[in-house]
Parts: C-alpha cells; structure tokens; sequence
C-alpha cells in the first residue's frame, strides 16, 4: 500500500488509511494495451529534452487539431487533419459547462478517450462504463494537469499533447505509445470536487455516542475538528464510528475523498488535511482533500476502512487505529485516531 503524504508522518498504523487507488492499468497515469501507429515526429521537435509545459500554449487554428464528434457522456470520434501533429499543448473547449471551476488541488471525476495522434485509440472509460478520477497536479500525465485546470465542470475538452506532456521520450510501458508520438484525449469532466469541501454542515449528530470509552471531539460541522484523547483505553481492534449523519448516497467499496485530521493515541503527533493560515511552506499535497480506500478485509486481514462501506457521503466519522507490531522487523507503531469528514465518493470496486 501507499501511504498519503498527509498520513506519513504518523505510525505504521495508518498505513491502512494509505491510498491504494483503484486498478490503474490503462489510464491516464500508466500504459495502456492497445497497439498504436500513429503519427510520430522527430526528437528534434519533441525530443527527449523538451520539458513539460507548465501552461496551455497559444491557440492554433482548429483546422490543425483533430475534430471530435459526439456529445458530453458519449464515447467521441476523432479525426486527425493531414501533416504532422502540432508540437505544443493544445486545449479546445468542445462544450463548456455552468459548474466550478477546476483549479490545483481540486478532485476530478472525468470520462475520457485516449488516441495516438493518426492511429489507435488506446483506452477509453466509456466501454468499461467506469469514470476515472484523480487529484489535479497528481498523478496523470502533466498535460492533464495543465490542460484541465480552469475547466468548468460538465464540459467536453479535446486535449493534444506532444509526448513531453504526455508520456514522455520512452513511452509509456508496455510499447504502445512510443515516445514520439502526440497523444489526443476528449474528457468529460462530470464533477469538480474542491480542495477545501466538507463534509455537511448540516449532518445529524449522533445523540447515541457513548460518554465516556472514546476519545472526545470537539468543533463545528464543517469545520476542522479538536480531537482529546483523555483517559480513553487503546483500541484493540480497528472501529469505524459515524459522529454526523450526511445525507448522501452511501459509501460503497471503492475510494472516497475527506478531510483528515489525524492523533496518535500517546498524543505525540497530529496531522491535519484542513488549510489553515499556517499552512505557508506546506507541502501542497498535504493539504486539501485525500483519498482514502474503503474496503472489505479479505484472506482473514482486517481492514480497518470497511467500516466507512454504508455511511452516508457527507458524514463525519471517527476511525479507532490499533497499534501494530512487526514479528519481522520488531518495529512496532502507536495507536490513533482519526476523524474524517467523507467528502465524496470518487471509484467503486466490485
């Protein structure tokens, strides 16, 4: 498993609250599976030292990009002009949408067509009939980044990008994008989820909590919480318990996205996903919504995330961490607590 930069700090415990993500073969991030041969220039153009864009270049004329048909929600069709790819990253707006605005951070919930430029299609989300979604500046190919930030949720982008925003002078890893050739993708973004959203202000209070046995949290729906250990025993087993009700969809296996605030049970160590003005300096990725993996324990290990499967989006709930020792190494972690505020649900499994 991954551990979240955000968690890293803390003990080996919550190396089950790390991200494992969902399946990634053929997307964005990692090699896809079909063959391509398409268009491919040279390195003089697009070679191995030309580094990422940090920004959109300048709009050339729509008659050099492919041409997309479809409309938002349907798989597109491109059809690529005569002569060699435009070597820069080329955005084109399809059809914009009325909802928030995608900035450095944010979570994205998109569908996508990916194709070499004159050649095959590679993956698209579409035919799995499964969205991808990802943290922007994280993950995904640079040109992703770049290109969908300001983007406008409910939109259709066509995004070109030359191989220095794409995958890069080697390709990506099973052969089928080679490192010349500009890859062309057409995205729906279905949902822009921001970096500072909560969990309801508006969820219900569980009045049934017990008094005492539990660490105490303190602070406003919506607001980052205050977490007191006291005189509270050590957890012997990991436990999920619902602080606020949301009124959202509930939670399935699959990842979900929240804000975290995080104690080691000896009050040595706390972290917090929540911005705060003291933030300068931070690391970025720290800070903001995080992604976490609700799943079912499987092979007689206990997962201790299965307890958020059935909570309503927008809850706040607390997640017990026992301590943990290694017969191996004989390095052995703390117990702690977290209390998460379940923003979203971005994939399901199963």
């Amino acid at each position: 498993m991954r551990i979240r930069a955000a968690l890293a700090a803390l003990p080996l415990s919550l190396l089950v609250l790390a991200a494992c993500g969902t399946d990634d073969s053929a997307t964005p991030t990692t090699s896809a599976s079909a063959s391509s041969s398409g268009s491919a220039v040279t390195a003089a153009t697009l070679g191995p030292d030309v580094p990422a864009a940090t920004a959109l270049a300048a709009a050339v004329p729509a008659a050099e990009l492919p041409t997309a048909t479809g409309d938002f929600g349907t798989k597109a069709t491109l059809e690529f002009p005569a002569g060699n790819p435009v070597p820069s990253l080329q955005r084109e707006i399809l059809t914009e949408g009325k909802g928030a605005e995608a900035e450095a951070g944010d979570y994205l919930e998109v569908n996508y067509l990916g194709q070499v430029w004159g050649g095959e299609v590679f993956d698209n989300s579409y035919d799995k009939k499964q969205s991808f979604s990802f943290k922007i500046g994280e993950g995904v190919v640079s040109g992703w980044s770049v290109g969908l930030t300001g983007v406008k949720q409910g939109s259709r982008v066509l995004l070109s990008l030359p191989p220095a925003d794409g995958y890069g002078a080697t390709g990506n890893s099973d052969g089928s994008i080679k490192g010349t050739d500009t890859i062309v993708f057409v995205i729906d973004v279905i949902n822009v989820i921001k970096s500072d959203a909560t969990g309801q202000t508006d969820a219900t209070p569980n009045k049934d909590l017990p008094k005492t046995g539990i660490p105490k949290v303190t602070g406003k729906l919506g607001e980052e919480p205050t977490i007191e250990i006291g005189d509270a025993p050590e957890p012997t087993k990991a436990e999920v318990i619902v602080l606020a009700t949301g009124t959202g969809e509930k939670v399935v296996a699959g990842d979900v996205v929240g804000q975290l605030v995080v104690t080691a049970w000896d009050g040595s160590q706390t972290t917090s996903t929540w911005a705060s003005e003291t933030d300068d300096g931070a690391d970025p990725s720290t800070k903001g919504l995080q992604k976490i993996t609700a799943a079912v324990g499987t092979d007689g290990q206990e997962s201790v995330t299965e307890g958020l499967i059935g909570v309503p989006i927008g809850s706040r709930v607390m997640i017990l961490l026992p301590g943990t020792s290694d017969s191996t190494t004989g390095q052995t972690s703390t117990a702690a607590v977290a209390v998460m505020d379940i923003v979203a649900q971005v994939s399901k499994t199963g």
